[in-house]
């Protein structure tokens, strides 16, 4: 696994970078084949989401990009809280992507029976080698209690689970979740962290430089086996990082 860690002076440098990351991924694919993009929820990539939409509507093959998502609220898709939502008004039906594209964990459903009905559309539509759905570009935010996902401390088992699928529960609000686990994100290609704001700054500098407790944070068990893990943050997400963590 090679890692990359990037420190930037504002969410849309950051952004910037994202956007570069995807169109570059997309241009060098063969004529026939398809990139598969994970997406995350939260407001950093809320923030990411909308600078793509307008910087980044023509230069990218939206037609060639199949959307996933590596978690999802147990809500239907017009719920103020859904991922999907939130994705599509700051994104999806801002650029030119085929609605045929669009693969939504359908949070309106029974929700470990859309988990395994989901772990199926992937396999079904993602790229595989040896049998393996392999994401080109897996998107993931970080919580300040250090989960990723819906993976949270209180239940890192599931990041180890033999699913591709899980169905998590919030351990404030009892939320039900529909979530990947790391058999999922840890055979992409590529893994972006999204991460700013200086309340996720102890938590950022935990997982890097491997503090106290740093193995059981479900975010630090993240290690694409073949592939490249980007840490995106800005200057306050990055404040308590020591100088030679970050470049």
């Amino acid at each position: 696994m090679e890692t990359t860690i990037k420190v930037f002076n504002n969410i849309d440098e950051l952004s910037f970078y994202f956007g570069k990351l995807l169109k570059q991924g997309v241009d060098e694919l063969p004529e026939d084949q398809t990139f598969s993009l994970a997406l995350s929820g939260g407001s950093t990539p809320k923030a990411v989401f909308n600078f793509l939409a307008q910087h980044f509507k023509e230069q990218v093959a939206w037609e060639k990009v199949l959307v996933f998502w590596g978690d999802e609220r147990c809500v239907p898709p017009d719920d103020k809280e859904s991922n999907y939502r939130m994705a599509k008004e700051s994104l999806l039906s801002l650029v030119p992507i085929p609605e045929l594209n669009i693969f939504r964990i359908r949070g309106e459903n029974i929700p470990h029976t859309e988990a395994s009905a989901y772990e199926e559309k992937v396999k079904q539509n993602v790229y595989r080698v040896d049998k393996m759905p392999v994401f080109d570009l897996f998107m993931l935010g970080m919580g300040d209690d250090g989960h990723t996902v819906s993976i949270f401390p209180d239940h890192p088992e599931l990041f180890r689970s033999d699913k591709l699928f899980e169905v998590a529960v919030h351990p404030e609000s009892g939320q039900q979740r529909i979530t990947a686990t790391g058999k999922l994100i840890n055979h992409a290609r590529n893994v972006v962290f999204l991460v700013t704001g200086e309340a996720k700054s102890s938590m950022v500098a935990t997982i890097l430089e491997k503090g106290k407790g740093w193995e059981k944070l479900p975010a630090a068990m993240v290690h694409p086996e073949k592939g490249t893990l980007y840490w995106l943050l800005d200057e306050e997400a990055a404040s308590k990082l020591d100088e030679n963590s970050s470049s």
